[in-house]
């Protein structure tokens, strides 16, 4: 049968029979089921952090044309949407530093007579720059709740750049405001207690370290009862360092298996690790022993000297006393004469024991503590007896320090800091650390190390130069570069 038809009561156009007895054009211009929302909003961004505010003071993480987006856009304009029914809505592709986002919806309402007419428009939204309060805190500096100074009363810092390396590969310096470093430390500012909370608990597992918290109040609200405090917790590392000689008191080397109390300090990671350098017994001392048993280092980090070795004899090793702990198996004893470097016109020599008899050999120079012509101011080593105090221990192999440096293809990342001035003895405590790393392959597993470009790659097989950290063992760098369309607005891309 025929389709009925009837006359449009606006335009005389024939169409099919409806309620409302207009054509559809006839009845757009009647009715627009948009008027009410909306067709430019403005949305706002943090460039800092890349978040979008969602009203009235949550800032979230959104992707472009995400869904996450999507849902903040529209919460935007949900109070005028209310009178009509959403039937889709999208993105329409925009430059992506434009600063602007347009979203294509279609709507559909009841209209005339029952007549339901479907719509499609599109919403701008244009993107403004709004600081968020947690850069706001950041920028300003000073807006700190929490503050973890960390302390070590050492003239050398090698604890501390091995700590550095902790905190940058565990990625724990994410949340500070401001990190400043002191002549003795470093002081970690945060916005929350909890934070630094987590990094003294940190602190704590890598490092021998002991801590005490005290809070000041601020400010304080009478009528909500909230109070505002800033917290400070105060961190001492023990102040000792890898290749210190230690004298330890009567009671804590008879604990530790009778060793000998002159010892040297191998490595400081979560405990200190002893060597007795006359018998290879090692012990570790964790930060809870240390108090309880202080001992200071009985030399200064500059007064090591160059000694050469005239004459070594690898011995085997001495029978175990009674009660006698572990011995280490990565070092050999070894009897040596030894005569310092300033004295070669003297025939002044000195006798040892050392634990380095797998890397000496005579004539090499080595670097070590004259301890028979020094004036011990200890304690414990005041009261020892003389005969069992040694003449000399020897530390480390001593190399050439510039073709180490040359021959360098390796670099580590630092924590960026405000530093009150950088002093020329820190830059040579920094290559002492760097050497270290390469010598002593325990704390090198737990430090990030980067291949560096710049330096042209050498054979890792010279038998005869100094320690070298291989390939394998290196990180390529990340470099993050800026998108390719960089410019103004690209902190919007995710």
């Amino acid at each position: 049968p025929a389709l009925v038809r009837s006359l449009c009561c606006q335009c005389g156009v024939p169409i099919p029979p409806n309620a409302a007895n207009m054509c559809v054009g006839c009845l757009r211009c009647q009715v627009d089921i948009t008027e009410g929302i909306p067709k430019q909003v403005t949305v706002h961004f943090c460039k800092q952090c890349e978040r979008y505010l969602q009203p009235p003071g949550t800032w979230i993480q959104c992707a472009l044309e995400s869904r996450e987006l999507l849902a903040l856009c529209l919460k935007k304009i949900k109070a005028s949407l209310s009178r009509v029914r959403l039937i889709d809505a999208g993105f329409i592709w925009t430059e992506p530093h434009s600063k602007r986002l347009k979203l294509k919806l279609t709507v559909q309402k009841e209209v005339i007579n029952g007549a339901v007419l479907q719509q499609i428009f599109v919403v701008e939204y244009m993107v403004q720059s709004q600081m968020c309060e947690d850069c706001h805190r950041i920028e300003a500096k000073d807006f700190w709740k929490a503050v973890v100074q960390v302390r070590q009363k050492t003239l050398h810092k090698k604890t501390f750049y091995y700590l550095e390396q902790l905190i940058l590969k565990h990625r724990l310096h994410q949340n500070t405001l401001r990190i400043k470093e002191i002549h003795d430390g470093l002081d970690f500012y945060y916005s929350s207690k909890q934070h630094a909370q987590k990094m003294v608990d940190f602190l704590q597992c890598t490092v021998p370290a002991r801590s005490k918290s005290s809070q000041r109040l601020i400010s304080h609200d009478i009528h909500s009862n909230v109070y505002n405090y800033k917290s400070t917790f105060s961190v001492e590392i023990v102040p000792i360092c890898k290749d210190n000689v230690v004298c330890l008191s009567p009671k804590l080397a008879q604990s530790l298996g009778n060793m000998s109390q002159i010892c040297v300090c191998i490595r400081v990671t979560s405990t200190i690790h002893l060597i007795d350098p006359s018998t290879l017994q090692i012990a570790e001392i964790d930060g809870n022993t240390y108090w309880r048993h202080p001992f200071n280092s009985l030399f200064h980090p500059k007064q090591l000297e160059e000694f050469i070795i005239m004459d070594i004899n690898r011995v085997q090793e001495k029978r175990k006393g009674a009660g006698a702990g572990a011995r280490s198996n990565k070092h050999t004893l070894a009897e040596a004469w030894v005569r310092k470097t300033s004295e070669l016109d003297t025939d002044h020599q000195y006798f040892c024991n050392t634990h380095l008899g797998h890397i000496l050999n005579p004539g090499d120079l080595v670097l070590g503590f004259d301890l028979a012509n020094c004036n011990l101011n200890d304690e414990f080593a005041n009261k020892m007896n003389p005969h069992h105090i040694p003449d000399v221990v020897l530390i480390k192999k001593s190399y050439d320090r510039s073709k180490r440096q040359r021959r360098r293809n390796w670099k580590l990342k630092e924590l960026e800091r405000d530093r009150e001035g950088m002093d020329t003895d820190d830059e040579r405590q920094y290559q002492d650390f760097l050497e270290d790393l390469e010598e002593d392959e325990a704390i090198r597993k737990n430090v990030n190390i980067y291949r560096n470009a710049d330096v042209p790659v050498e054979s890792d097989t010279d038998d005869d130069g100094p320690p070298r950290i291989s390939l394998a063992e290196m990180l390529e760098d990340l470099h993050i570069s800026q998108d390719a369309t960089g410019g103004e607005g690209a902190s919007m891309m995710t």
